[in-house]
């Protein structure tokens, strides 16, 4: 093929360093994916297209998947899709399970990556064309349909869902600006405090508050000594990975797979949705769903390959509308600016090569990422023997640097951190439940503005109801997952009472 010619060496090197580049920054606490790519934007303009192209993607690819680590390791999100990779991976990383849940989710990663490029390849046009056909009616459902996932994910109902409302209420802070095009007047904050939130809390400092410093508050009110070694984790303690631990979850993989190809093409939904959707419902397909939460693979399983997944579908919108999937595709945009092309309905027929050589960038770094990650773990994850009194200043160190760089060198942010941080610690005190509350803060301010718009389209509430089929399947959808949620708390139950009356 005529693209092959313009593949140079240098082309697979970058490609291959910007895949391990990104996984240092995914597994740092605080780094992400897209500042990995917008680091990195300027060395793009001194390369050719090919070249610099294949060097964003590994980092897009590495830096989602380096998220992984932290996750496991430390019960801390190292991108805002592993959230739900903390909740199977971090139990089983205290069993002493740690390489085993790393490398399956290493090995989700690689499978939902590699579906969403293939999605990608051969599917790009249709999708797009059903993806720009959701009105904001879809979108808004979609949002709850994602959010449905609080109650299921809730040790108690109640409280879940009270949570995951002051998640949403917290995500409303700052300017109402739905409908006046960001004039709007100011919300749930006090007037000395506009000049910081006009545009409500940063995501990331909210999440490492919650998951990270709040964790480093409790660990030292326990007085953080250091560890014997019968404390210590084990690398080779309780069950060793095998490639069996899949069977069984082909289903868990696909359907996975395709929810985050799939939540990656509406622009705007992001990685967060995919994966929780997917752990969602991967519950409710479950088996045993009464035991996810407590360090079962098959919630590694759905969570990685959903947020891998993300990475090809988040690329259909960009590459077929001009619309950013993510920030992390918003930020792509700036290396086809600084190339002198325009992304759009013609790109693929006008730049047929590049097209070629952007999806050989991605199936390259996904197995250079699973190289590098799956036959190097064991030593990426002796970070947990490192004694506490060590490890904990230097992750609070770069929390606080992840989160000062992450909107320019905002101090704001750094106080974010550590206000969420000290909340954190203390809803866990009052039984306020985190997940739920982390689950309404990302998804309520996107909820408020497809719901208004599609009110202001409509403008009656019906709409939301017969708008399209879509619409109708999305309640189906929506009514099912309750239902099943409520079966579940039900089952739970009744399985505490038979166990307490034994």
């Amino acid at each position: 093929m005529e693209f092959l010619e313009l593949l140079s060496p240098a082309f697979f090197l970058l490609a291959a360093a910007g895949a391990i580049i990104g996984i240092v920054f995914g597994a740092i606490p605080g780094m992400t994916a897209t500042m990995a790519v917008a680091v990195c934007l300027p060395l793009t303009y001194t390369l050719g297209l090919q070249e610099g192209l294949a060097l964003l993607l590994g980092l897009y690819v590495g830096g989602i998947s380096g998220g992984l680590v932290p996750a496991v390791l430390l019960n801390i999100p190292g991108t805002p899709s592993s959230i739900t990779t903390t909740f199977d991976g971090y139990p089983m990383a205290q069993r002493g399970e740690a390489e085993r849940a790393l490398k399956t989710c290493i090995v989700a990663s690689l499978f939902g990556g590699t579906f969403s490029a293939l999605i990608l390849f051969f599917f790009a046009p249709v999708l797009a064309d059903f993806a720009i056909k959701f009105s904001y009616v879809e979108k808004f459902l979609m949002i709850f349909f994602a959010m449905s996932v609080i109650a299921s994910l809730s040790k108690n109902i109640l409280m879940g869902v009270f949570s995951g409302l002051l998640g949403v209420l917290l995500s409303l802070i700052g300017t109402y600006d739905v409908s006046n095009g960001g004039n709007g007047e100011y919300r749930l904050m006090a007037p000395f405090m506009e000049p910081y939130l006009a545009y409500g809390f940063s995501l990331l400092p909210v999440l490492i508050g919650l998951f990270g410093v709040a964790t480093i508050i409790e660990e030292a009110e326990k007085g953080v000594k250091e560890p014997s070694l019968e404390n210590k984790v084990s690398l080779t303690k309780g069950k060793p990975f095998s490639f069996g631990i899949f069977k069984g979850q082909i289903s868990n993989l696909l359907r996975s797979s395709f929810i985050g190809t799939f939540i990656g093409m509406l622009p705007g939904i992001g990685g967060s949705a995919a994966s929780i959707l997917a752990y969602t419902q991967q519950k409710n397909f479950s088996k045993t769903p009464e035991k996810m939460g407590t360090g079962e693979p098959e919630g590694l399983v759905a969570s990685e390959s959903a947020n891998n997944g993300l990475t090809g579908g988040a690329l259909i919108p960009l590459l077929s509308l001009g619309i950013p999937g993510d920030s992390t595709t918003a930020v792509l945009i700036g290396a086809f600016t600084l190339q002198g092309l325009q992304v759009g309905p013609l790109f693929i027929g006008e730049n047929i090569n590049t097209w070629y050589s952007m999806i050989t960038a991605l199936m390259f770094a996904n197995i250079v990422m699973f190289v590098v990650m799956f036959y190097a773990i064991r030593h990426i994850a002796k970070v947990v023997l490192i004694p506490k009194f060590i490890l904990y200043p230097i992750i609070v160190m770069m929390c606080t640097v992840g989160a000062y760089a992450i909107n320019y060198g905002i101090m704001f942010d750094v106080w974010t951190l550590f206000i969420f941080g000290v909340a954190g610690w203390a809803f866990t005190k009052i039984g306020i439940e985190i997940a739920p509350l982390v689950i309404g803060f990302i998804l309520g301010s996107s909820a408020e503005v497809y719901f208004v718009k599609s009110l202001e389209s409509y403008g009656e509430y019906s709409v939301l109801f017969t708008k399209s089929p879509i619409a109708v399947v999305l309640w189906g959808l929506i009514a099912l997952s309750i239902f099943v949620s409520v079966m579940i708390h039900k089952k739970s139950k009744q399985q505490a009472k038979q166990g307490a009356v034994k």
